[in-house]
Formats: structure tokens, sequence, C-alpha cells
């Protein structure tokens, strides 16, 4: 009977190779930015194509459904007008604001949740109420309590962001191996070192989950804000464009602030959440999940 010759390098190469993420082979650059750009550029000339043969077909009237080219000509005015700049600059400035400050009260609040249980029985369900709340709900109230000024503003926006970003973050941390902290202490770690150390950098992959959803909900209460809370000392935004298109009955000038705020929000995807979501995977060998 043949005896097999396993040596040693053999071995552990063997294992090696099974430890190191195999990526996958994408060709040249050039194939590679095609793949990534034309499946969506794809499906927005096909939403362009569906939506003007709908209105080609007039099966709306015209105040209801507008043909892409007027949308069109609404947003190239704004661009050749330069009032785009100020649009964008009104509602991104607040939303970034506004997300700053939810992370700021989110982090401290996610942590005693995740670590203290008669805060997560007292308070968690709170916060998960608070999360499930629409947050045009607070509009009304917000304006009342600090009138047509950005506070006003702020606090819708913090309302909506900051139960999704401790909820984000109290689900990454309960995802985190029990052995890690107990491993941390055994190695001198004290409780903030653990948190600072083991805790947050454990539970980042679920942790970015929640930074995601909370600047999407952040994005949409301030647009609600702005929708509502509409003041000339409060500045034109994307939100206050929007309403404008409302009272004018533009339906041209309407789709163009959805669309607008359509693309800050993919914008902010694609720039911030997905380059650093994919630096966390490639970090952690999960190659085949980086996009």
């Amino acid at each position: 009977m043949p005896q097999l010759d396993v040596r040693e390098g053999s071995v552990e190469a063997g294992l090696d190779a099974l430890d190191t993420p195999v990526a996958a082979s994408e060709g040249s650059l050039a194939r590679r930015i095609a793949a990534k750009a034309l499946p969506p550029i794809g499906a927005i000339v096909l939403l362009v194509l569906v939506w003007q043969v709908l209105w080609a077909a007039a099966f709306w009237p015209e105040f209801k459904l507008p043909a892409p080219a007027a949308v069109w000509a609404q947003i190239w005015e704004l661009v050749t007008t330069g009032e785009i700049v100020g649009l964008f600059w009104v509602s991104v400035h607040r939303a970034v604001i506004g997300f700053a400050i939810s992370l700021a009260i989110a982090v401290p609040l996610g942590l005693a949740i995740a670590n203290i249980r008669v805060v997560r029985r007292g308070i968690g369900p709170l916060v998960s109420g608070l999360q499930s709340l629409p947050s045009v709900a607070w509009v009304p109230a917000a304006i009342l309590w600090f009138g047509l000024t950005d506070g006003a503003i702020y606090w819708v926006v913090l309302l909506g962001a900051v139960p999704s970003i401790a909820n984000g973050l109290v689900s990454g941390l309960d995802q985190v191996p029990p052995i890690l902290p107990r491993v941390g202490k055994a190695l001198g770690a004290d409780r903030l070192g653990g948190i600072r150390y083991i805790l947050l950098p454990a539970a980042l992959p679920g942790f970015l989950g929640g930074l995601k959803q909370g600047w999407a909900f952040s994005w949409r209460s301030l647009m609600a804000a702005e929708l509502i809370a509409t003041s000339p000392d409060l500045g034109e935004g994307l939100g206050q464009y929007l309403h404008n298109g409302m009272s004018l009955s533009d339906i041209s000038m309407v789709f163009a602030g959805i669309l607008l705020i359509f693309v800050v929000g993919v914008g902010i995807e694609l720039l911030v959440f997905r380059p650093l979501e994919n630096s966390v995977l490639k970090a952690r060998g999960l190659t085949s999940a980086v996009r």
C-alpha cells in the first residue's frame, strides 16, 4: 500500500491557503468599471424609457405625470442658475450636523442599553418604540416648541436618527461572542478598555448597518421637517423646493425635487457608507462580500 508523504511545510501551506481569502479574477480595470457601472445605468435608462412611454400614452394628464424632458429642464435650470448649490448646501449640511449630533448621543445610549441590564429593560423598549414612530409626527410639536427655526428641524432629525443608530449598535454588540470580553478582561483590560478595544471593533460590521439606517432616517426626517416647517428665515433646501412645487401645482418641479432628494441619498451611500463598509469587510478577509 503506497504511503502518503505528508511534510510539515506542506501542511502549513495548506492551512494558510484555507485562511487566505480567495480573490476572484475580475479582469482589466475597464471591465471592472463596466461591471459596476453598466447595471445601474441600464436600470436608469429602462426606467426613463418606461416613464417616457407612459407619458406618451397619455394614461394620466400632463399635470399628474410630466414628461422626462420637462423634469430635466427644471433640473438643468437649477444647475445653470447655480440655485442647485444652495439647495444642496442647506439640506446636506443640516443632515450632516444632525447626524453627527445623533451619533454623539446614540453611541453612549447604545452602550448603556447593551451593557446595563436595568437600562435595557427600562429604556430599550422606549428606544425601539421611537424608532417605529414616524419622525414626521414630531414636526408639529417641534414647531410649537422651537418655532420655525433650525432647532425644530434638528429636533426632528435627532428623534429620527438616534433610535436607529442606538439599536444598530445594540444589535452589533449582542452578536459579539461572549468569550471576547472575557479574554480581554483576563489580559488586563478594564471596563473602558474592553469597550474601546474589544466590543466596539467586534461590533463594527453590525454597527455600520445601524449607521446606514440612522443616516436614512436622518435624511427622511430632515425632508419631512423641511416640507412642513417652511419659512424664509430657514433658507430654501430640497424639502422647501419640493413644497414650493406643490404650492405652485407644478408637477415637473415636484418630480425634480424628488429626483434631487433621491440623488443625495444614493450619493451618500456610494461615496461614504459603501467604501467604509468595503474597507471593514476587506480588513476582516470577507472579500466575497465586497461590492
